[in-house]
């Protein structure tokens, strides 16, 4: 499937085990790899690259998926009537037929290659991946809307999961009969189990010996038979494919005894042009609340629509008719959640979560230690 006439970008920092263990098997298999050492410059270097393959996290490809469907939101008349019939043909053939190995019926066939060239061939290259040949993606959850989307434009995301203690991938999709919504198949050589508490347990020839140093660590992070504990919580599904349901030391519980697994919120929420990021809150409250940062320049383009006046972003972000339109927004994206999960309340913040500030990994996952100490002010207010 890749092979030494492929060209991957590197993004990520060398120093996540994702990127580097990517990196060695381009490098080892001949390919060129270009680098970009500036993350907030990958729109560009993407379009300039014009890579086959690149390992990437969840948030760029939310990022392709809002700028792609505010494009779509605009569009009237004929051409809204052929992207949306051209979407639907591309789920039918690439996500009922060949995800699954079989081939399309010949008429169905016949209007994606027409639909290709006329619509996906186009949104491709505008994005920078009409060279694509794979695309894995692990970090964080991926919305399973999001997948099926790309998938149906001819855009292959490989879902994967893993972590540094085992050498990164543990699963990903297989090359046909993955399952949506999963994070895919186990790699050869690697055995995965569940264990107590839905623990996803995990052993093989990839996985650590242990931390440098830290006996007390390392033996906190086996069982007692030497399976890697992974902090993180799923099943099996009826396919062999493992389903991620939450991180556990990410899990909480308000005070009415309700728990949340705020990365299916967060997750979900990405999904929509005016939010950036978000940081769920709750965690012995009696409601769930969050911290939104939106996406400024979406909001400001929603703001000059609707001639909105204000001087700074904190005039914008604490205006009325934004916060309203907002929440009205919010209010879609949940309505598959529970009562008692759904946000109640939300501050919005003018300026982004960064690495540099501590506020994000490396792999642009929030560090909610250090957010709910920075923000505890706006936090308890969302709560007097």
């Amino acid at each position: 499937m890749l092979s030494d006439n492929d060209t991957s970008l590197c993004f990520l920092p060398m120093s996540h085990i994702f990127e580097k263990a990517w990196t060695y098997f381009c490098l080892y298999m001949g390919m060129k790899v270009y680098v970009n050492n500036d993350p907030h410059q990958i729109q560009q270097a993407i379009r300039e690259v014009r890579p086959t393959c690149m390992c990437s996290v969840p948030r760029f490809w939310e990022k392709v998926y809002t700028a792609v469907q505010e494009k779509l939101g605009d569009m009237r008349g004929i051409k809204k009537w052929m992207t949306a019939r051209a979407l639907n043909i591309g789920r039918r053939r690439n996500i009922d037929y060949v995800r699954l190995g079989l081939k399309a019926p010949w008429w169905i066939e016949k209007q994606y290659q027409f639909f290709d060239k006329k619509v996906f061939s186009l949104l491709r290259k505008a994005i920078g991946v009409e060279n694509g040949n794979i695309f894995p993606t692990a970090g964080a959850p991926l919305s399973a809307n999001i997948v099926e989307f790309l998938q149906s434009c001819g855009i292959n995301i490989v879902i994967g999961y893993g972590l540094s203690e085992t050498t990164a991938t543990v699963t990903c999709f297989p090359q046909t009969g993955y399952e949506i919504g999963t994070v895919g198949t186990r790699m050869p050589g690697v055995e995965v189990k569940i264990g107590e508490e839905n623990e996803i347990l995990v052993k093989g020839a990839t996985v650590m010996r242990g931390y440098y140093n830290k006996p007390e660590a390392t033996a906190e992070a086996f069982t007692a038979d030497g399976w890697l504990r992974t902090g993180d919580a799923g099943y099996i599904d009826e396919s062999g494919a493992l389903v991620l349901t939450e991180r556990i030391k990410d899990l909480f519980k308000t005070s009415n005894g309700k728990y949340i697994a705020p990365q299916a919120l967060e997750s979900r929420l990405g999904e929509d042009k005016f939010i950036e990021q978000v940081a769920v809150i709750g965690d012995k409250r009696k409601y769930v609340t969050a911290i939104i940062i939106p996406a400024f320049e979406a909001l400001k383009e929603y703001a000059r629509k609707k001639h909105i006046q204000y001087r700074t972003m904190e005039d914008l972000i604490k205006n009325t008719d934004v916060r309203k339109m907002i929440q009205e927004r919010i209010d879609i994206l949940q309505e598959n959640f529970a009562g008692f999960e759904r946000i109640k309340k939300f501050t919005l913040l003018p300026q982004e979560f960064t690495m540099e500030a501590g506020e994000l990994t490396n792999t642009l996952k929030i560090r909610r230690p250090v957010i709910n100490r920075r923000y505890a002010r706006e936090i308890e207010a969302m709560y007097a």
